[in-house]
């Protein structure tokens, strides 16, 4: 079903749309000086009223890269794979998008350091997950798609490794600016990451519910009731 390809191409969109708002937003009210170097994305949404916007964007895009995460580990254990890779990139996620949450909720001028925590996060964590994704893309069950979308999350996880890296040691010298630029490019990789995940989701054809009696149990037992919502349709 297609309509499952929409939700990772709605957090990219979104995710995108929403920080170069804030940017835009924190550019015209004068809250950043693009004269004394290009902003980082925190010190963009520092200060109200963008720092407003910059949380919501944080939060709904937690929750999305939340349900992702979710329903990518589902959709490879149904391909049969229920191994550590697979259950090591849930928890990478789920802690990563939790990082996600904290980058907007504790902004920099106030918290800075938890705030640097959900960078870590969201940032080192989530780079973690995607070559988890990469190995899986091989390791799941083969797809018509893997012949580019393997190439193609291989080049963004190595683009985003190179990007860390050359942001740490150009925030550590005296080009801020340009570890900045580093960030946002970074961001904007991380989104298109998560946007791949639609060619995979588009295989998802619907949902089974499975009500079962508990085992053991008498009459007043509860059921207990089990929702797969992510088979997937055979591919040749």
């Amino acid at each position: 079903m297609w309509l499952w390809a929409l939700l990772p191409v709605c957090l990219a969109v979104f995710g995108t749309v929403g920080i170069w708002t804030v940017f835009a937003v924190a550019v015209s009210n004068g809250s950043v000086n693009l004269t004394a170097g290009v902003p980082y994305i925190s010190e963009c949404g520092a200060y109200p009223p963008q720092s407003c916007l910059f949380s919501q964007i944080c939060s709904i895009c937690s929750v999305l890269a939340l349900w992702i995460v979710v329903i990518r580990f589902q959709q490879v254990r149904d391909c049969g794979d229920h191994g550590k890779a697979n259950a090591a990139s849930i928890v990478l996620g789920f802690i990563s998008s939790v990082g996600i949450s904290i980058i907007g909720n504790f902004q920099q001028s106030i918290l800075q350091d938890i705030h640097l925590l959900g960078a870590f996060l969201a940032f080192f964590l989530g780079l973690a997950y995607f070559w988890v994704q990469l190995f899986l893309t091989y390791r799941a069950a083969p797809s018509q798609d893997r012949c580019w979308v393997g190439p193609a999350r291989a080049v963004g996880c190595i683009l985003c490794t190179v990007l860390v890296i050359a942001m740490i040691a150009l925030h550590n010298t005296v080009s801020p600016s340009a570890a900045a630029v580093c960030e946002w490019a970074l961001v904007m990789c991380i989104f298109c990451l998560f946007g791949l995940f639609a060619a995979e989701f588009r295989h998802i054809d619907g949902h089974h519910l499975i009500v079962q009696k508990a085992a053991g149990g008498s009459d007043r037992s509860a059921a207990s009731v089990e929702i797969n919502p992510y088979v997937m349709n055979t591919i040749s």
